[in-house]
């Protein structure tokens, strides 16, 4: 029987339930329900006989104070994916996979923005002090005027926020916070959704910029429950594959800025640097393009990003043939290989195919089927592309390639790393000097490709 006041709380999705169960009813999952006390928020008193409320009070949208200037960090790339800069009295969520660098990227932007004048804090509850100034002692950071400080007591940072008045604090992590208002363990539901509540109402009334830091579960999803996501002002990722160097810092919400805004480190010895042309990065250099690669030419937010499709179509040994692809969509890869099968001839029955995105980034935009298309065919046909060559355009079911957005950007990105001719849509109109070879059909591309006509 449960206690007085007891309450199941699912730790994947949130939801609450007055008696426990093998399985959440609202998310399906198994063995995530852990009893919780029900208690009232910190702060929270109970009104009083009589007593009446105060109401609203409603402004128009005309005003005459003028908006905060945005708190220029000092990195350009975490400045770009956040809009321009950090908005004062913003709440920022920043999650990726452990150890993938996310600690050391926030001391560096504290310890820039410290050095343009900002007043910065750095709140740990997984490190020690000294660690955090071992570690910029490394970075060649220990010159910054950074606040630090070791603490897991929200009541405590609350004070100390409150009593020392900074622009921009840092919360590393939002997980290891607890609140002695509630009974739950740290890290619970309970005590994330809480903890950062109170946290986003600091910045919202003292107009401080904070960053919380959240862990992320083994499907890639900050941990917690998603409200905390919708609370706070932008949610960002931070990404890298084992085996490579780079980092990306992806927007995949912001109330100041535009979503799908990336920023790419590289990762070394003294922390992350910027990588100011990732296009260089992604792409192979020098050498004889190989049959199985094409050159997508693509946009990840307002920055177009060239990056090499890499294809192999083998004979299957096995009865069923193997489709294994990196960094796309699987179900995108099956579309395609259905319209190269029923539209242009090319058959992958009886052939196992692997589709890699070269460096390890993931590539989302349907303006990337053609590239992967061209990938297909000319390892299929043993045909290999033009080296000055980039591909792009949307693959339609009935074999229609379907024009793209900021195709001009595409092609200018192309022409300043040296590309002088483009495969994309009949309607691309020639743009920084790279000729556009125009395709309104698949079959029109793969023939060109077959028969290497690129007049």
């Amino acid at each position: 029987m449960a206690r007085d006041g007891a309450l199941y709380v699912c730790q994947s999705c949130g939801a609450t339930h007055a008696k426990w169960s093998g399985q959440c009813s609202a998310c399906n999952a198994w063995n995530t329900l852990v009893e919780e006390i029900a208690s009232r928020p910190p702060g929270a008193l109970a009104p009083a006989r009589g007593a009446k409320a105060r109401g609203l009070s409603f402004e128009g949208l005309a005003s005459e104070t003028p908006s905060p200037q945005r708190i220029s960090t000092g990195v350009a790339e975490f400045d770009r994916v956040c809009g321009g800069g950090v908005v004062p009295g913003s709440a920022i969520l920043l999650g990726g996979d452990p150890g993938v660098g996310k600690s050391t990227l926030l001391l560096q932007v504290c310890a820039e923005a410290a050095r343009r004048g900002a007043r910065c804090a750095y709140i740990s509850g997984e490190e020690a002090v000294e660690q955090i100034r071992s570690r910029a002692h490394r970075m060649g950071l220990a010159d910054a005027p950074i606040n630090l400080a070791a603490e897991t007591a929200l009541r405590d940072i609350l004070d100390g926020l409150k009593r020392d008045p900074f622009d921009l604090v840092v919360i590393d992590s939002i997980q290891t916070l607890w609140s002695d208002a509630h009974e739950a363990g740290p890290g619970s539901v309970t005590q994330v959704r809480a903890c950062a509540g109170e946290l986003i109402r600091l910045a919202k009334k003292k107009g401080v910029a904070v960053i919380l830091v959240g862990h992320v579960t083994k499907d890639g999803q900050i941990a917690g429950p998603r409200v905390v996501e919708h609370m706070v002002d932008a949610v960002l990722s931070f990404e890298g594959e084992r085996g490579y160097p780079f980092r990306i810092l992806r927007g995949a919400k912001n109330r100041f800025g535009a979503t799908d805004e990336i920023g790419v480190f590289e990762m070394g010895d003294s922390g992350l640097s910027e990588v100011k042309n990732p296009s260089a990065l992604f792409l192979n250099e020098g050498g004889q393009r190989a049959a199985g690669a094409a050159v997508f030419a693509g946009l990840e937010g307002s920055r177009p990003v060239l990056v090499e499709f890499q294809a192999l179509v083998a004979p299957s040994a096995y009865g069923t043939p193997r489709r294994a692809v990196v960094g796309w969509d699987s179900g995108r890869l099956a579309m395609v290989l259905a319209v190269l099968e029923a539209r242009c001839g090319l058959g992958f029955g009886t052939r196992d195919v692997y589709l890699n995105v070269a460096g390890g980034l993931r590539i989302s935009e349907p303006a990337a089927d053609l590239a992967a298309a061209a990938a297909l065919a000319s390892s299929a046909v043993d045909v290999a592309l033009p080296q000055d060559c980039v591909v792009f355009g949307e693959v339609s079911l009935s074999g229609d390639v379907r024009p793209v957005s900021r195709m001009e950007s595409r092609l200018k990105e192309a022409a300043k790393l040296g590309f002088a001719r483009a495969l994309a849509p009949s309607s691309a109109a020639e743009a920084g000097g790279c000729v556009v070879t125009g395709v309104s059909r698949l079959m029109d591309a793969i023939d060109r490709i077959r028969e290497e006509r690129w007049d």
